[in-house]
């Protein structure tokens, strides 16, 4: 089993035959991914990489099945991109456009959240993979290797590095999810934690973080409560962060006493989290969990 992607997903691009959507839809389907065609408005009824385009994403549902879809349509257009797909049925929505007005997204969220059986990951995430199955978004693939670590990140770069860790320490990741660092996401961090909670062929998570927000103090209370049924590695990135100043993610921008990488990492910890205080330490960390947990 594998969490919100796998071999048997349609996948669609919205904004298909643009620069962006070009290339990574190219870098998808050389991975293996089941890429069954994209959305340009206007140029429905052509081809591109081989596959159909259509002018619409219904006609994408209706058409090839298609049940996933990833967005690299321009901000100002991003939100109504999200909403359609959701109102054509997608089941998962994966938002890789960065820059979306926050007015914009208050709208697309609730739009998706009013929809039964839809998810929203993103905006301006990396996206998600499952290993040798999918690469729905933009990470290298060839860092990711198939195996029983599953991680969410609010950075794209923590994440191949904490991938390629795992790697290197002799695991692999089951699926990798990464859920964006804007201020107005679709899914949560505690969110994509319970997925990987609930997957079976998920061993152990690795949670990463940074200042901003309560996405992780919410997830590690939620790991508390529910009992930590499996091990938790977590990391905050942004400790030097100067309170006030955003700092790279538009999310990222430490506005209460809670908000700092120093209160976070000291909640998480409360929760039973295993905290490092730097990101080189995550895939070692990660064995020695395991290994203490198996012993």
């Amino acid at each position: 089993m594998s969490v919100l992607v796998n071999k048997d997903s349609k996948i669609i691009v919205q904004g298909f035959t643009g620069k962006e959507g070009s290339f990574h839809a190219e870098q998808m389907i050389e991975y293996g991914t089941n890429v069954v065609g994209g959305v340009t408005p206007g140029k429905g009824g052509t081809l591109h990489l081989g596959l159909p385009v259509y002018n619409t994403v219904l006609d994408a549902v209706e058409d090839a099945k298609a049940d996933t879809s990833i967005i690299f349509v321009p901000p100002a257009y991003a939100a109504d991109a999200i909403m359609e797909a959701a109102d054509a049925g997608i089941k998962v929505i994966i938002a890789i456009t960065e820059g979306i007005p926050a007015q914009d997204m208050v709208k697309a969220k609730a739009y998706v959240m009013d929809k039964q059986d839809c998810r929203l990951v993103g905006p301006n995430c990396p996206g998600v993979i499952t290993p040798n199955e999918a690469k729905v978004g933009i990470m290298p693939g060839f860092v990711f290797k198939k195996g029983k670590i599953g991680i969410v990140s609010k950075s794209g770069t923590l994440t191949y590095e904490a991938a390629d860790q795992v790697v290197k320490a002799g695991l692999g990741i089951s699926t990798a999810i990464g859920i964006g660092g804007d201020p107005i996401i679709g899914t949560t961090t505690k969110e994509a934690v319970e997925l990987l909670m609930n997957d079976p062929e998920t061993e152990a998570i690795i949670m990463i973080g940074e200042i901003g927000g309560n996405l992780e103090a919410n997830a590690a209370r939620w790991i508390k409560e529910t009992g930590n049924k499996k091990p938790v590695v977590g990391f905050i990135a942004g400790q030097t962060a100067p309170k006030g100043k955003r700092m790279g993610h538009a999310g990222a921008i430490i506005g209460g006493a809670d908000d700092t990488a120093e209160a976070k990492m000291r909640i998480m910890r409360e929760c039973g989290i295993h905290v490092v205080d730097s990101p080189a330490n995550i895939g070692l960390t990660m064995k020695q969990v395991l290994e203490t947990a198996n012993a």
